[in-house]
């Protein structure tokens, strides 16, 4: 088993290092953003002092609509970023959620990189485990336990089912998951939500999760880090590392998956990650139908770097989301989702 706690720790370190200095987004595939134009309004006539941020997630009050999106844990490094960027949350009152927790599950020694709590003790939390894993001896308990190590306020699944195919460790049996998502999310503590990592989810499938008794929704679309990508970096597969090529523009775009989603269900409460880049992404996310948006790779560099710069960042993207909501007269997150000054420019 020691085996395998040495290999995790050493993939999430080689994990962050890539991330950081590798470009790790696809090729000839955007998050489909750049389709869309707010159309100015000259006269908002609000105030932009009275522009309202706030929203409820997972039962909790936020002050303003955005994830720090699920990236990392296992390690000590890991836990220098996590603290930091639960530390930025609880500041700025967003929701934060935590990277694979399968480390802490295997290593009860690396637990301590994910228990966040103590530095976000207001925060949405969202604790994370691998779908797949229910196919290879996880069930309710260590869906249970991650929950319970993180102190958290929901529990995200995720799908990545091409990562594991391009990851030199991969689980690839993806069969009969929908079942086991069913039942861990009638069985749960807290909310059960799923989520994909970077390759996007489509509409039908959403569907399906819901009918299941999943919560909630991370289309985590395509356009912005590709775990593919990454992987290929890690991999001493000659074959593999060529076949990435062949997958660089693969996946669904956040802005499609977003509507896709939305068009199957008015209600389930929806993050958009996947690319986006700064506080006008997030205006047309939340136009799109998303709830939430969710930034994760794009604020690695200041996690890392000093506690200054992840609060400037954060303080930005709030700006720009409050500058965007001023250029079309929206004075709550309710007008800019109902918004009519929003189109699409060209078909992608």
């Amino acid at each position: 088993m020691s085996h395998d706690h040495h290999n995790t720790e050493k993939r999430k370190n080689e994990h962050i290092e890539i991330a950081l200095n590798k470009d790790v987004t696809g090729n000839n595939i955007t998050t489909g953003f750049e389709n869309y134009r707010f159309k100015h309004n000259a006269l908002p006539e609000i105030n932009f002092t009275d522009i309202d941020l706030s929203s409820v997630f997972l039962g909790k009050p936020i002050k303003a609509p955005f994830l720090i999106s699920s990236m990392t844990g296992g390690t000590m490094q890991a836990y220098g970023i996590n603290k930091a960027l639960a530390l930025a949350a609880e500041a700025h009152g967003w929701a934060i959620g935590l990277g694979s927790m399968r480390a802490a599950i295997e290593n009860e020694g690396t637990a301590y990189s994910f228990r966040i709590r103590k530095y976000a003790p207001s925060a949405p939390i969202i604790a994370n485990l691998g779908a797949v894993q229910l196919n290879y001896g996880y069930g309710i308990k260590e869906c249970r336990r991650a929950v319970e190590i993180a102190e958290a306020d929901g529990l995200v699944l995720h799908l990545n089912g091409l990562q594991e195919i391009f990851q030199p460790e991969g689980d690839v049996n993806f069969s009969n998951l929908l079942k086991k998502i069913e039942d861990a999310a009638k069985n749960m503590p807290v909310p059960l939500g799923v989520k994909e990592v970077g390759m996007g989810i489509d509409g039908e499938t959403a569907q399906k999760l819901i009918d299941a008794g999943v919560q909630f929704i991370d289309v985590a679309g395509a356009g912005g880090t590709s775990w593919i990508q990454v992987e290929k970096y890690r991999s001493k597969d000659p074959m593999r590392e060529r076949a990435a090529e062949a997958f660089q523009d693969w996946g669904y775009s956040t802005a499609e998956a977003l509507l896709d989603v939305r068009n199957y269900s008015a209600d389930v409460p929806l993050i958009a990650s996947g690319g986006l880049n700064n506080g006008v992404d997030a205006a047309k996310a939340l136009s799109l139908g998303a709830n939430l948006a969710g930034f994760g790779r794009t604020l690695l560099r200041e996690a890392v770097d000093d506690e200054q710069a992840i609060h400037l960042r954060l303080n930005q993207i709030e700006f720009e989301l409050r500058t965007a909501m001023f250029g079309i007269g929206a004075v709550s997150l309710a007008e800019l989702a109902s918004t009519t000054r929003f189109k699409k420019t060209i078909s992608g």
